[in-house]
């Protein structure tokens, strides 16, 4: 299998110290293609510079809501500017997470608006984060469409069914993490099951969520095989075949890793 792990955070602790290893596992592994994930500023450095170095590794610019009070000064302007290195093929992670509330629900959304301008003037792909906040997500992706189109991914999948068809009708790809191979997953592995397979992107969302059988270990980019595998039986697709049209569909989302 060849395979694209479309969203990691290879510099964060348990990773970062460990990251030759890491990234040698991975592609032990068949994994050819890793989207390091931006989260805070201060990162922004060093996970282009990792881009840098790995010929398979590309980066994102961006602010997860979590961070989003700490980060009022991160508007359009500056996330496009930076997204110009040839290195970083995406914006965000972004989005709203109504679940832990570490940031201002206002300010979520303010940021999470500067970042859709920023894909849209750019036309690199939002990378969204959703978490307990449905509603509020698919109100601002739609707004924000009327104003032009814009591509993007929901990343880590956790939401309804009915919030997948509203992401699919604006377009958007829907990337399945090791999540979908825990026992209590049945909505989740439902939905997993019925995506089509043009729209479908995989992930680790490394160092968090390893799936089964490495539940409970620190997550890496070389556990997306197992993740495609316990996929693919899900869909009744082979796993090669998964494998092949994920990382397909990664590249064409992600255009400017064919650059």
């Amino acid at each position: 299998m060849k395979l694209a792990d479309s969203h990691c955070h290879l510099d964060y602790k348990g990773l970062g110290e460990r990251q030759a290893e890491v990234l040698g596992r991975a592609r032990d592994s068949g994994v050819v293609a890793m989207l390091n994930i931006a989260t805070r500023e201060r990162e922004w450095d060093t996970i282009v510079g990792t881009a840098e170095r790995e010929p398979d590794v590309w980066a994102t610019v961006g602010i997860h809501p979590h961070e989003a009070d700490e980060h009022p000064h991160i508007d359009t302007a500056k996330l496009v500017a930076r997204a110009a290195h040839p290195r970083v093929v995406g914006i965000g992670e972004t989005g709203l997470d109504y679940y832990y509330d570490h940031s201002d629900r206002a300010r979520q959304q303010a940021s999470f608006r500067a970042h859709i301008a920023a894909s849209r003037e750019t036309g690199l792909p939002l990378i969204v984060h959703t978490r307990d906040a449905e509603a509020d997500t698919a109100a601002i992706l739609r707004d924000e469409m009327g104003k032009g189109a814009y591509p993007g991914v929901i990343h880590c999948f956790t939401a309804s069914g009915d919030f997948a068809d509203t992401a699919l009708d604006l377009g958007f790809y829907i990337s399945i993490s090791g999540i979908v191979t825990f026992k209590n997953a049945r909505d989740l592995q439902e939905t997993a099951a019925r995506l089509p397979i043009e729209r479908l992107l995989i992930e680790t969302d490394a160092p968090f969520l390893a799936p089964v059988p490495h539940r409970g270990k620190t997550g890496e980019p070389a556990f997306v095989a197992d993740t495609c595998r316990f996929l693919a039986q899900l869909r009744g697709d082979e796993p090669d075949e998964l494998a092949e049209a994920t990382r397909a569909n990664f590249h064409r989302l992600f255009a400017k890793t064919l650059g």
